[in-house]
């Protein structure tokens, strides 16, 4: 039985899915098409034609997208729909959406909950239930907060020369105090604790 999304004229399902794709950096996934009137059989003609760019299992970019300039973390929106809308931007990859400090991840770092079952090779996955303060929406994706960037990066064991740059910078910019930083590098232990209090002296020193 055709849904009425289904008998929708042509231009409107592609009005629809151009307004999603274009809030997700041109991504989309099979399901959000099938939610906007695109059978498994139209997907597929819409990828054989070259439309769709088929990026990953169940998940495309609009051709158009692919060959406008990017922006630089138009990446992480692929990995945001491919985590189901569930995963957070969050440690390393954090720090470099925030553009705090010298972090340059080879992967990808998301933060999950516990029940989270997929597994790629490109992403480093993190099990943490996120409280909402240590997270805001950028656009296409969600990303930890800087000072949880911070912390979580610290609790990781990551560089001390990577947290010693994203804390002194972070409080150049005024973007927090030392008081906020000591406060939640405590909430997530000894080793973030510690490797905050070492950025904090050297940024004094």
């Amino acid at each position: 039985m055709l849904t009425e999304r289904h008998r929708w004229p042509a231009h409107a399902r592609r009005d629809r899915l151009w307004e999603l794709a274009a809030s997700q950096r041109g991504y989309f996934t099979a399901a959000q098409a099938v939610q906007l009137g695109y059978s498994h059989q139209a997907q597929h003609f819409h990828a054989q034609r070259g439309n769709w760019l088929r990026i990953g299992r169940a998940l495309y970019r609009l051709r158009e997208f692919a060959i406008l300039p990017g922006e630089e973390h138009d990446h992480l929106v692929r990995w945001w729909l491919w985590s189901g809308q569930r995963a957070v931007v969050s440690h390393l990859s954090a720090l470099a959406v925030h553009d705090l400090g010298i972090a340059n991840p080879a992967e990808i770092h998301l933060t999950v909950g516990r029940g989270f079952r997929q597994k790629n090779d490109q992403v480093v996955l993190h099990r943490a239930e996120l409280p909402a303060e240590d997270v805001e929406d950028h656009e296409g994706f969600r990303v930890t907060t800087p000072v949880r960037a911070i912390t979580e990066s610290a609790a990781d064991g990551a560089d001390q020369d990577v947290i010693d740059s994203a804390v002194s910078e972070l409080l150049e910019r005024g973007g927090a105090t030392r008081g906020q930083l000591i406060r939640a590098a405590q909430r997530l232990g000894s080793r973030a604790e510690l490797g905050v209090e070492r950025a904090l002296r050297a940024e004094q020193a």
